[in-house]
């Protein structure tokens, strides 16, 4: 995804900042999607404050009111929970309707539905037609389902009073694609604002594909990280039950021999302490289960955090428990399969 922004712009020897400038228009976003064969869907944005009152509620989103067109939840890959989007109609004709994220409903319109109830926006009539899917805090820390999403065309002219728009949010057609949007979005801008080739841009094009590599770079990092902790964990935990497997062995000698000497073979004795490593190691398995599962439940609760605790993720902890069973378990069932009944009947 690509954010473009009006700024930048050089004036009397002063530079300006992203959003310094109001350069961009409706007719720029449209001419993007229009003639950049890189580019699969665009959305112009306008941003906006402003209290928000539901009978003798009140609230101010952290997000702010965000104007969009349509395409808002395909590009940002955000699903409604409740409810539906406005239409290409709605924004054509600048309708009074709006999209709340999970935030604003919970604080807003708890205990009651929010779908066709009047929301007032900067003391404007505002039909709730959906609600957001949670999305949880973006890399900033700032909670994103504390927003208000309306046609921006409403926003420009009912709210705000502009003609401009802030910025304008693009899909790629592809991952790969980003970069080669990229270029053709700024020929195309520098274009149509007829800057020269020694002037500099009036807008920045924000490749978040930067972003989602070094946020997926640091991931990587991380999950190498917490794999090496949990390797040198089982490698202590697998030590622990071979020392006490040979312990055991150590001390029920003169069992075994007892066993050995009226029938046992030794293939029987190695599969015993086998088993008896294995259900130690499971058993081990299960209480750090069941505490990952409490301690993800309390920090879910105590801090806000979803977490997801995966099926799979208990299955292969399970499994993973009788793998080091019998890795570290197989030496001393070995041992104990090989003592000659004779000699271990003699041991005190």
């Amino acid at each position: 995804m690509l954010f473009v922004q009006s700024g930048s712009l050089n004036t009397g020897g002063m530079r300006g900042g992203a959003g310094s400038t109001n350069t961009l228009t409706p007719e720029d976003a449209d001419a993007i999607e229009r003639e950049c064969p890189a580019v699969r869907a665009v959305s112009p944005g306008v941003r906006a404050n402003g209290q928000l009152v539901f009978g003798n509620q009140n609230w101010v989103a952290s997000s702010g009111i965000q104007g969009t067109n349509e395409k808002f939840p395909d590009i940002r890959k955000w699903p409604l929970d409740q409810g539906e989007f406005f239409s290409e109609g709605d924004v054509r004709t600048s309708n009074r309707v709006c999209v709340i994220g999970k935030t604003v409903a919970d604080n807003l319109f708890a205990g009651t539905d929010p779908i066709a109830q009047t929301l007032r926006i900067r003391n404007l009539p505002f039909r709730v037609i959906g609600v957001l899917s949670v999305k949880g805090q973006n890399q900033y820390g700032q909670d994103q389902d504390d927003t208000v999403i309306v046609p921006y065309t409403t926003a420009q002219k009912k709210m705000l009073s502009i003609t401009h728009i802030n910025q304008v949010m693009v899909s790629a057609v592809s991952p790969q694609a980003t970069f080669t949007a990229e270029k053709q979005i700024t020929e195309l801008l520098r274009q149509r604002h007829r800057l020269g080739a020694n002037q500099d841009s009036d807008f920045f094009v924000r490749n978040l594909t930067d972003v989602a590599d070094a946020n997926e770079q640091s991931s990587k990092i991380m999950t190498n990280l917490l794999a090496s902790i949990a390797g040198v964990s089982l490698l202590v935990g697998g030590i622990g039950i071979m020392n006490i497997m040979l312990v055991s062995v150590t001390e029920r000698t003169r069992e075994i021999g007892i066993r050995m000497a009226i029938g046992a073979r030794s293939g029987v004795i190695r599969r015993q302490f086998l088993i008896e490593s294995i259900t130690l190691s499971v058993v081990g398995g299960i209480i750090g289960v069941a505490f990952g599962v409490g301690a993800s439940i309390i920090i879910s609760k105590t801090l806000n955090w979803p977490t997801l605790v995966s099926p799979v993720s208990i299955v292969a902890s399970v499994v993973f428990s009788v793998f080091v069973g019998v890795a570290f378990g197989y030496y001393p069932a070995r041992k104990a399969a090989a003592l000659d009944p004779i000699d271990a009947l003699r041991y005190e």
